[in-house]
């Protein structure tokens, strides 16, 4: 009878404990894919090699009423060529798209124990040869203060620092 009720109590324990990690599974918050890929991308910007690529397409999809912007590019790793994509869609902030030539050399890192998982741009650096990261809405501002300057003929904001940085900003975006 005393091996019963230890048999019992043990086998309720169970019963319990794996009640507890049952709940606990179903109730834990996941990570969304949005949260996956910024981790990934800061991985790969803080532990990835960086070699030379080249972007070979940029591409918009509507895809369920939201559009979606890819990064389309290639590269080389110990002698496998890879073809990859990266969707830049929640970094429009540090790209501006239409700015972006195909054809043109780019830094790509990747992981080295994983080759296929690369990334061109990140929030904190870019493989892109434009320069230094400039957010989209200061090269925007930049050119329609260029544009206003050409227009009205004044050379006053042209003389001011911030200015010509700006105007910088938008010429390195622009070639």
């Amino acid at each position: 009878m005393l091996a019963s009720l230890r048999l019992y109590s043990i086998a309720g324990g169970l019963v319990v404990a794996g009640g507890l990690s049952v709940l606990y599974v179903a109730r834990r918050r996941r990570k969304t894919p949005e949260l996956r890929e910024r981790e990934r991308r800061d991985f790969l910007q803080q532990v990835g090699r960086i070699i030379d690529g080249t972007v070979i397409d940029v591409a918009e999809i509507d895809e369920q009423g939201s559009p979606l912007q890819l990064l389309i590019y290639t590269y080389d790793v110990a002698g496998v060529s890879y073809e990859a994509s990266q969707d830049i869609t929640s970094l429009r902030q540090f790209i501006d798209l239409h700015t972006c030539r195909i054809g043109l050399p780019a830094s790509i890192r990747y992981d080295p124990q994983n080759p296929g998982n690369s990334i061109v741009i990140a929030e904190g650096w870019s493989g892109l040869r434009t320069g230094k990261i400039i957010p989209l809405a200061v090269q925007q501002a930049a050119k329609m203060q260029s544009a206003q300057n050409a227009s009205s003929g004044t050379q006053s904001a042209k003389d001011s620092p911030a200015s010509s940085e700006a105007e910088e900003a938008s010429s390195r975006s622009s070639r």
